[in-house]
């Protein structure tokens, strides 16, 4: 017999999440707005003290902007329930909202090096005020919006997408204020070259993260922190339990880990009851709430003893 079981938010768990969304989604205006204007700043301030620095750095900015605006369309995707074709909704557009994150970070990391290279070997002219002050100027904004999206919902990969962009928007901020001052005060311009490395290491690691994570789910990997074996072996050792075969542990989007399973009990256990405390267990456990369990008795020639392999996945 195929038992299905999927617990839904309802009541006063739903509405808790629902608040959180709007917050969440409000909390990602506010960074975007200060974004916007943190670049529109970098434009004038770029074109007037003919920066090409500032200039390039507000193009950066926006790929921020572009993220925060993506991270709020996909905050409403997910909410939509699942229909049709579509069984799961669009739950895992936040992966696809982290994907893009990390190649987009990958991408301007490997630029900025790039770049960072060749200031090095043929340092520019730079204009270490105007680069002093709208860093500075940066510095400040990013805090305000990193501050923000710090109080999200960064279970969420599409949050933490965001927030990781911000967060290396920050430090390239505080380390292009850092090669300002020293420009100004002792005229080394390769000390901009050298910024732009350390902020390239800083949106590698980023882009690695949040490659790996999403990359986890769209692999259908076991979610971080569970194990597979584990999992299985603690089913087969429940009472009634005679072996556990085809189990599959993945993740649909953050937060949402799934299992399925066939389960083989004996002839003359309650297989109804079995099951309801199996999907007990990993509920409270595990932290499990989405799983499809199919339990049958087990014939003479099917039968195995709990303590013979006790958890088996055929892939």
């Amino acid at each position: 017999m195929s038992e299905h079981h999927d617990h839904d938010g309802h009541g006063h768990h739903g509405h808790s999440h629902a608040i959180s969304e709007n917050a969440d989604a409000r909390r990602l205006t506010i960074a975007f707005a200060l974004i916007v204007a943190l670049m529109g700043v970098e434009i004038v301030v770029g074109v007037l003290a003919h920066s090409l620095a500032l200039l390039s750095d507000a193009a950066h900015m926006l790929t921020d902007a572009g993220a925060l605006a993506m991270s709020l369309v996909v905050l409403r995707l997910v909410k939509r329930p699942a229909a049709g074709n579509l069984t799961f909704g669009f739950k895992r557009a936040e992966i696809l909202s982290a994907q893009a994150n990390g190649g987009t970070l990958l991408v301007l990391a490997l630029l900025i090096v790039y770049e960072g290279i060749s200031r090095l070997v043929s340092p520019p002219s730079a204009q270490g005020k105007a680069i002093l002050a709208v860093a500075l100027l940066g510095v400040v904004v990013n805090l305000a919006a990193t501050w923000q999206l710090a109080k999200a919902n960064r279970e969420s990969m599409n949050i933490e997408g965001s927030f990781q962009h911000l967060l290396t928007d920050l430090a390239a901020f505080v380390f292009t204020a850092i090669a300002g001052a020293v420009i100004i005060t002792t005229g080394f311009t390769r000390a901009d070259g050298i910024a732009s490395l350390i902020i390239a290491a800083i949106m590698l690691r980023a882009a690695y993260g949040l490659l790996r994570d999403s990359g986890r789910v769209l692999l259908e990997a076991a979610p971080e922190g569970m194990s597979a074996d584990e999992i299985g072996r603690a089913l087969a050792a429940r009472p009634g339990v005679a072996s556990v075969h085809d189990l599959h542990l993945w993740s649909i989007g953050s937060g949402f880990p799934a299992l399925s399973a066939h389960i083989l009990v004996g002839s003359d256990d309650d297989c109804h009851a079995i099951r309801r405390d199996l999907e007990h267990m990993l509920d409270h456990e595990y932290g499990i709430d989405h799983t499809t369990l199919q339990v049958d008795h087990s014939t003479a020639g099917r039968l195995m003893s709990i303590g013979s392999e006790p958890a088996h996945r055929h892939h």
